[in-house]
């Protein structure tokens, strides 16, 4: 490629924009770091910091035994997703700096920058230096990348080893010796193990990195690629095994991903593409597609394009979703980068050529660029310095300790009752949602609903309000029915213990 350089003229120039990119990347990441994790799916965040917290509190000393009887169910109640890695690397760090739950940020921030190296590696494979730092601009810098790469939850880990796979792959195809083969094996397999759904995206960078060099009959022949395959299946593979035929967890949580009627159905396309859009916007979607058309050699378009395709299989497999959870869709920000990249280097070129012979306008342009990054940095951080969530553990450790901290608790509540759970020390049954989803569903009497889902349960909270007023007739039978055991502001319990009387 040619490494005429526009943006990093000489090696100095290069080290400044790496360290000033890595330093915005890093110090976004880490900005309000105490804060708790309500900012970016807190379900899913929530769900992580009980598993550590309940492995912690196996061998943590000087914890109430109440207080550790509360974590340990909490933590044995719910199914394990995947391979609890990041979880277990949180609570052993809780054992040497105590509960902080903001560590497991840290951890997840360390790991998308760790990936945001291996991106710019794999885009000097295929494009100009300019344009792979255009790529890791985008990787780093993107708002809606940014919330999701510090959540606690195992995907920035494994992206960060999808993109540490397909780099090795592509030096393989160019070099073809073992030890590219058994590097790239290697983080395929482990991405896949950290989570499963890593198979589509692992498999396309594959496929694209040993098509770019070989036919297909040729890939098959070469024992290499027989290495690379088996190193990168096995983990994963064995996870399932134990997890399905052996320990039994993990059977029904393949069902439910997969509805073939939904490939038919116009509607699941464009909740699809909004969950993308989300991410990207419209434009930035559609200026990544045209971006396919700017790679210039024939190896750099089969590499792009089996990213993109292994995204597509993605989620024509796991439709429900890949249409209900944006960050499903999170691999696909390296994908985007690249293609963004080998777009944005022609508009860089252009600018180049009218800056060529005026020194002022190099600078302009380059200014430009940098107060853009620098500007996204800023706008980043006033979003997460505007919303302070520290409130709500208090909140919530209040609404624990009026239920007491016993069972018999039914709650119509926010996450699946994880804020009361973690915060408020309270394990509850769930009320169940009215949500609109992709296939509804006949709702029997409420008065029949009511006296089944709340048989033997002494108590009903109520702190999802809105939920509340979705659910017709609910609070009217509540309150019509029960007497108020007690109120705060942002919930009331109804005591189920007596009824009123008519």
């Amino acid at each position: 490629m040619d490494d005429k350089s526009f943006l990093a003229p000489n090696r100095w120039a290069l080290a400044f924009v790496l360290a000033l990119l890595f330093g915005l990347g890093l110090g976004i990441r880490l900005t309000d770091l105490t804060d708790l994790p309500l900012d970016f799916h807190p379900t899913r965040q929530l769900f992580s910091a009980i598993k550590a917290r309940g492995m912690y509190y196996q061998t943590a000393p000087n914890i109430p035994d109440w207080q550790r009887n509360v974590a340990l169910r909490a933590y044995e109640a719910d199914a394990t997703l995947e391979p609890p890695l990041l979880d277990t690397l949180v609570a052993a760090s809780y054992r040497v700096f105590g509960e902080r739950l903001w560590i497991a940020r840290i951890y997840s921030s360390l790991f998308w920058m760790i990936g945001g190296i291996f991106l710019f590696l794999l885009a000097r494979q295929f494009l100009t230096l300019d344009e792979a730092l255009l790529s890791l601009t985008f990787y780093l810098l993107l708002p809606y990348g940014i919330f999701a790469s510090r959540s606690f939850q195992p995907d920035p880990l494994m992206v960060m080893l999808i993109l540490a796979g397909w780099w090795a792959a592509v030096r393989w195809s160019r070099q073809s010796t073992w030890g590219w083969a058994l590097a790239a094996g290697l983080a395929g397999g482990f991405a896949i193990f950290v989570k499963l759904t890593a198979v589509f995206f692992v498999a396309g960078g594959f496929a694209g990195a040993v098509l770019s060099r070989f036919s297909l009959r040729q890939a098959l022949r070469t024992p290499q690629v027989w290495g690379m395959a088996a190193l990168t299946v096995a983990p994963g593979a064995t996870y399932v095994i134990y997890g399905t035929y052996i320990a039994g967890y993990l059977g029904s949580q393949f069902s439910g991903r997969f509805f073939p009627e939904l490939l038919i159905n116009p509607f699941f396309y464009l909740r699809w593409e909004g969950k993308v859009a989300l991410i990207f916007g419209h434009l930035g979607l559609a200026l990544a597609l045209l971006g396919l058309l700017f790679f210039r050699t024939r190896e750099s378009r089969t590499f792009a394009v089996s990213l993109w395709a292994g995204y597509v299989l993605f989620g024509v497999i796991s439709n429900y979703h890949i249409a209900s959870h944006d960050y499903y869709s999170l691999p696909l920000v390296p994908v985007t980068a690249l293609s963004l990249g080998a777009l944005g280097g022609v508009t860089l070129r252009g600018l180049a050529e009218q800056a060529e012979r005026s020194e002022w306008k190099r600078w302009f342009v380059r200014l430009t660029l940098l107060f853009i990054a620098v500007m996204t940095f800023w706008d980043v951080r006033v979003r997460m310095l505007a919303v302070d969530y520290r409130p709500q553990a208090v909140f919530w450790a209040e609404v624990g300790e009026t239920l007491g901290h016993q069972p018999g608790v039914i709650a119509l509540t926010q996450d699946y009752g994880y804020r009361l759970v973690y915060w408020g020390w309270q394990k509850a049954e769930r009320w169940p949602e009215v949500r609109n989803e992709v296939f509804g569903r006949r709702g029997d009497d409420l008065a029949e609903r009511f006296e089944r889902l709340t048989k033997g349960k002494r108590l009903f909270l109520v702190t999802d309000f809105d939920e509340l007023q979705r659910q017709a007739g609910l609070e009217e039978y509540l309150r019509g029915h029960y007497p108020v055991y007690a109120e705060g502001d942002g919930f009331v319990i109804f005591d189920l213990t007596r009824r009123l009387e008519k």
